[in-house]
């Protein structure tokens, strides 16, 4: 699968790019950027990328069969339907939109084109997150009863695109989504009920502090910007529980590793050898070219971003 990048941006370049020279069966070929010191690295990375300066040319591009969109939240929506219309297959960094029914129109997309339009949540390709629902679904830890979660990192940088509410940012479309989307792929279920405490500064969210019930258990968790960095997340059943010590992005957070107590004997699992970039890509191109369910379909996607909307509502109006 040949791939085209639109922007520059930091992912694409520390996390994507790298990633697609160590699937299998992946090639980048183009990136559209007018900044040529911005296209620097990818060149240097991949001797004969063509640089296209606007977004039109690389979808207008013959050579380009897939395009990630790691462009601001605010444009993933417009951009991820003009890529599925201009014939190429989309993977776009999270979150893919803003609101729960924006997704319709993307789902709409893609059943038109017949182009797989997705989203970048890595997670849903990592093999410790399978572990975890595996586990879960033999019933090791008995009957679940509660899950624990955190993410934060710090990033006290103003000018920085994640604290401009005009471009969707905040900690909760950053961070926030991932307690969210590995609670319900790790369960099956969805929250029912949720209530939520959110800080705000400048417009965004840079803390958030959230309750939720499901069907059969409960959940809380704690995101923010700008606190020291800290990811985890438990599973406690009533006959053992089941820890992840880097849920997210290890081993770049830490040691990734899954650890679980049941029938009193502790197990545990290291995952530091995964590039769950790498996986994602060569899961999307099965997906795209014969079929193959993909991990993190679009209807999936449409529910986390409807429990993100969810979690807003429970706390009211923003502050400043």
């Amino acid at each position: 699968m040949r791939w085209g990048i639109l922007g520059a941006a930091k992912i694409a370049r520390t996390d994507l790019a790298p990633a697609m020279q160590l699937a299998r069966g992946t090639e980048l070929v183009a990136i559209a950027t007018r900044n040529a010191a911005k296209a620097a690295p990818f060149q240097a990375l991949t001797p004969g990328l063509r640089v296209h300066e606007n977004y039109d040319a690389l979808l207008a591009d013959p050579d380009v069969d897939a395009v990630y969109i790691p462009l601001p939240n605010d444009l993933h929506v417009e951009w991820s339907i003009r890529a599925a219309q201009a014939g190429k297959h989309v993977l776009c960094e999270k979150p893919i939109a803003l609101q729960a029914d924006q997704i319709d129109s993307l789902i709409a997309a893609r059943d038109t084109s017949g182009k797989l339009i997705a989203e970048a949540f890595m997670v849903a390709h990592h093999p410790q997150w399978a572990l975890v629902r595996d586990l879960l679904a033999q019933g090791v830890i008995g009957r679940l009863e509660h899950i624990e979660g955190c993410f934060t990192y710090t990033n006290r940088d103003l000018g920085n695109i994640r604290h401009d509410p005009a471009k969707g940012g905040g900690g909760l479309r950053d961070v926030g989504v991932y307690p969210c989307i590995t609670a319900r792929m790790a369960t099956g279920a969805e929250p029912t009920r949720l209530r939520s405490d959110i800080r705000y500064q400048n417009g965004v969210d840079i803390f958030a502090r959230v309750w939720a019930d499901f069907p059969d258990f409960t959940m809380s968790f704690y995101c923010g910007m700008m606190q020291q960095r800290r990811q985890n997340m438990i599973f406690h059943g009533q006959d053992g529980w089941i820890e992840l010590t880097a849920p997210f992005n290890g081993p770049v957070y830490g040691d990734a590793r899954v650890e679980w107590l049941s029938d009193g004997r502790l197990h545990m699992e290291r995952f530091n050898n995964v590039n769950q970039y790498a996986l994602m890509l060569e899961n999307f191109a099965a997906s795209a070219e014969t079929g193959t369910p993909f991990a993190c379909p679009l209807e999936l996607s449409r529910g986390n971003q409807a429990m993100i909307d969810a979690i807003f509502a429970a706390a009211g109006s923003s502050t400043s």
